[in-house]
């Protein structure tokens, strides 16, 4: 068993705990009274500099603990007063001591989207997103079976959440693209084996359309940095361990967002994104 796989496993043992005690129909009708949110996609691109996605997170199984956060909250809004166009959120409980609870305190607080970070393997876990107020939703190609994966992008759209599909290599890369994937994450850590790989976006960048909003995750130290996935195409960087450990997080992210801005040169605004049916609140032509 690899790394991901054991992930995944807590994951289910945890999902089926929680749908015992919420079934879904009961959480459909839970995320039906949140008030839909516009497609986030023309939010990240990066048409007038590098935008930060900004994490909260405790752990992770390939560094360990990083940081206690007990106010998950009062951290997203230093976040979002330094610039952050988007907070990530993990929710994974076991191997990132995440929850749903957390989410709930940050989307709480803040005005800007939330992205609800955890190996989604199930439209359950869709459900949850949108009921907890997150706009955007991680799906992992690697976690996932290519009619799951397309499945799940559809469903995202379709109840008003935009999915953030990652991916590690090319091959994971077409596939995103074939399930019709418009905002595509470039993780520089293999999920399986938990190292990092720094030139998978420079790889793996030059094929993704320039219609698709492109994400660099993953070993973002500075502002240095960012400058290089600025330059390398990223419209958005996803920041996590760098962030939470600086002890200033407003400044951290006022940093990021300022080296972006000066580098990223301006991206075509006339891009029409892939129409999925049925997208209530989407942006989408």
């Amino acid at each position: 068993m690899n790394a991901l796989e054991d992930i995944i496993d807590g994951v289910r043992g945890g999902l089926a705990e929680r749908r015992r005690r919420l079934p879904e129909c009961e959480l459909r009708d839970l995320a039906s009274e949140v008030t839909p949110v516009p497609d986030c996609a023309e939010l990240l691109r990066g048409t007038d500099g590098l935008k930060v996605i900004a994490e909260v997170k405790r752990a992770s199984p390939a560094r360990g603990r990083l940081s206690e956060i007990e106010d998950p909250a009062a951290l997203a809004a230093a976040y979002e007063a330094g610039g952050a166009a988007a907070v990530s959120v993990l929710t994974e409980e076991l191997r990132f001591d995440g929850s749903l609870a957390d989410l709930d305190s940050v989307r709480a607080r803040v005005a800007v989207p939330l992205l609800r970070k955890d190996f989604v393997v199930d439209p359950y876990q869709v459900w949850e997103a949108r009921a907890h107020g997150a706009s955007l939703v991680l799906l992992i190609v690697a976690a996932l079976e290519q009619p799951l994966l397309a499945d799940l992008v559809a469903q995202a759209a379709e109840i008003g959440l935009t999915p953030l599909v990652e991916v590690h290599d090319p091959a994971e890369a077409r596939r995103a693209l074939d399930a019709g994937a418009w905002v595509i994450g470039v993780n520089a850590r293999n999920l399986k084996t938990l190292e990092m790989d720094k030139g998978a976006f420079a790889r793996i960048a030059p094929d993704i359309p320039e219609n698709i909003v492109r994400i660099a995750a993953s070993g973002v130290r500075g502002p240095r940095c960012a400058v290089e996935y600025a330059e390398l195409g990223a419209d958005a960087i996803l920041v996590g361990e760098s962030l939470v450990t600086s002890g200033h997080h407003r400044e951290a992210v006022a940093a990021l967002v300022a080296a972006g801005r000066r580098i990223n040169a301006p991206r075509p605004r006339d891009v029409r994104f892939p129409r999925l049916p049925g997208s209530p609140g989407s942006a989408f032509p």
